[in-house]
């Protein structure tokens, strides 16, 4: 819960009223209309399918690289080191008005692939990606020229009849413009010279892709259309990538035993209960973000941005070990994005029943700042219970949009004053007007006070509002504004004195 003096909007609701003159501001209705403009019957608007373009190449050509480039943001995880993407990332992009998802893939290395080692699961994921999409972005390395890899994928792609750009990356100045030039014996068409890392030719290059992608009508991204969007965060190896994998039903992402396997959110729109939702397979969080280092620090922050991204998140805990204090941190950051919330305990087909009491006890006590999120005891090895994830996210979401009528919220918060009224502060006892619910997403409530109210008191109310309105899986902000006082009004002369 948010507490300050100060009110504020919450994380995706309206801003608040000015209070003047005593009067109501307008922050609830009686007949349960929506005043930000929400369609009551919970409908959301469709989102229009878009083309899709895979970016595949052999390890360390600079694919995230120009992947940055053409989203003109730092999106993709870049290090100087080869086999840092591994899961193939969807980005949605946009050049000349016209809309299309960017996938990002690992190092296509098809002479490893049918190993089992993990470059050979990286390789099926790009071929995974170049059969689901419409047109490729195939990317070399000007400088080194055509390898046997680089020759190996382009067979690959003529068999796939999949309509192929060529880049040719790394040609940062005109005379390196000579080396593009052997790439014309790949067979897939003229290689278009370009410098992901300085952006020159970058422009004919998305020429050409939009060329090769298939028409559409000019999009605009709506970041409240389509699927309600999911958050899979947890420390390393607790199983957020088994759980997207059981959830979709195949292996969307990659899983090792190793931990730290995921480097960049990963979406997939999965379809659970009979609704559609977009869950997104994050990085482990090892620490603060300002103590990681290398891809480990950009991979956190990629992680914080797909929280801020997403409506619910899905904290998974490891049920077979000790609650840790990373686990707690987690949490923490999602209370403080505002975000909805559930806590998923994975691995529960490893706890004893010993282990069961001793959980128990720990959640409670550790856990009491988060008491209101819903649980769920999960085994994405085995796909134990998953089923019970989406009673569990469409509750926090419900409570996530909750809104109060402001006449309904007010008649009882002046039973509860009545019976409870704020504790004596400074030999004054500050009392509260009126109350009025500011924004949803998640709730914010802003009293209105002839005085600060203490800390103690603000969580009481805080609490009997969860007891009287519910507001499960949410976090609730709740604001003070202070009546001003009227000027004059401490210097009055008292009785009997004279006035100059």
């Amino acid at each position: 819960m948010t507490l300050s003096g100060e009110s504020r909007p919450g994380a995706g609701g309206r801003q608040d009223q000015d209070w003047q003159d005593g009067s109501w501001p307008d922050g609830g209705r009686e007949d349960g209309e929506r005043p930000d403009g929400e369609r009551p019957d919970g409908e959301r608007p469709e989102a229009v399918a878009i083309p899709v373009l895979a970016v595949v190449g052999r390890p360390n050509v600079g694919k995230s690289t120009l992947v940055n480039r053409i989203l003109g943001s730092r999106q993709a995880v870049v290090e100087d080191t080869p086999g840092v993407t591994r899961d193939r990332v969807a980005y949605d992009a946009t050049w000349r008005g016209r809309a299309f998802t960017l996938v990002d893939t690992g190092g296509w290395e098809p002479a490893v692939e049918g190993s089992g080692v993990l470059a050979a699961r990286v390789a099926a994921q790009a071929r995974v990606a170049v059969d689901a999409a419409d047109a490729v972005l195939f990317v070399t390395d000007a400088v080194v020229g055509v390898t046997d890899a680089d020759a190996a994928v382009a067979a690959v792609l003529r068999r796939s009849r999949k309509p192929v750009v060529l880049a040719a990356n790394k040609v940062d100045d005109a005379p390196a413009e000579a080396g593009a030039h052997s790439l014309w014996s790949l067979g897939l068409g003229e290689p278009y010279a370009v410098s992901a890392l300085h952006g020159r030719g970058s422009g004919d290059l998305l020429d050409a892709i939009l060329g090769a992608l298939p028409q559409t009508p000019s999009e605009v991204f709506d970041p409240e259309a389509g699927p309600r969007r999911v958050a899979l965060i947890g420390r390393p190896n607790v199983g957020k990538s088994s759980l997207l994998n059981k959830l979709a039903g195949q292996d969307r992402v990659l899983v090792d035993a190793v931990a730290g396997t995921t480097r960049d959110p990963v979406d997939e729109l999965i379809q659970l209960g009979g609704i559609t939702w977009r869950f997104v397979d994050t990085a482990g969080i090892r620490r603060r973000v300002r103590e990681a280092q290398g891809a480990d620090y950009f991979a956190a922050l990629r992680t914080e941005r797909a929280l801020e991204r997403a409506e619910v998140a899905v904290v998974l805990v490891d049920a077979s070990e000790p609650l840790a204090e990373q686990d707690l941190r987690i949490i923490s950051m999602v209370i403080d994005a505002g975000r909805a919330l559930v806590i998923a305990y994975n691995k529960w087909d490893l706890v004893d029943a010993d282990r069961r009491r001793i959980l128990d006890r720990d959640i409670d006590r550790q856990l009491h700042t988060a008491r209101w999120a819903p649980r769920v005891n999960i085994s994405a090895a085995t796909g134990w219970h998953v089923d019970r994830l989406v009673p569990a996210l469409e509750q926090a979401l419900a409570g996530w949009e909750t809104r109060v009528p402001t006449g309904r919220l007010n008649a009882w918060l002046s039973a509860l004053i009545a019976a409870t009224p704020p504790p004596v502060r400074g030999g004054k006892q500050p009392k509260i007007m009126f109350a009025t619910q500011a924004g949803i997403r998640p709730p914010h409530f802003v009293l209105f006070t002839s005085g600060f109210l203490h800390a103690g008191y603000r969580r009481f109310i805080e609490r009997r509002l969860r007891e009287e309105f519910g507001f499960q899986g949410t976090p609730v902000h709740l604001s003070m504004r202070l009546r001003e006082k009227r000027a004059g009004s401490s210097s009055r002369p008292g009785r009997g004195g004279r006035s100059g």
